[in-house]
């Protein structure tokens, strides 16, 4: 078992707007994410299925053409090689599951 403490994990800025904190299993990331509003979250694909959950704030999500305005409580699903993007209407924070684990954002 693992213990992390999000005080003392690195944060970084990936993408211009989104302030990650990563969290790694050997099968899974976790990615805690405070987002600047109005960042942009370029259009792309990935392997990894994909987990979104709003915490605060609000974001726009597209996944395959379809755009949806998420919420606090709100959690979308992104299937693996689905292209998809989106963009912070508000200051947010995200919390993203992505299954495989992504070694990049280490």
């Amino acid at each position: 078992m693992s213990v992390y403490n999000l005080k003392d994990q690195p944060t970084r800025e990936l993408i211009p707007g989104f302030h990650g904190q990563f969290v790694h299993t050997d099968n899974v990331t976790v990615a805690f994410w405070d987002v600047e509003a109005g960042a942009i979250l370029p259009e792309h694909n990935h392997i990894h299925e994909q987990v979104t959950s709003v915490l605060a704030g609000e974001f726009e999500l597209t996944v395959a053409g379809e755009t949806l305005r998420l919420l606090p409580g709100s959690v979308a699903t992104v299937p693996g090689n689905t292209i998809h993007s989106g963009r912070a209407v508000t200051e947010c924070r995200l919390v993203d599951v992505f299954h495989p684990a992504r070694p990049e954002y280490s």
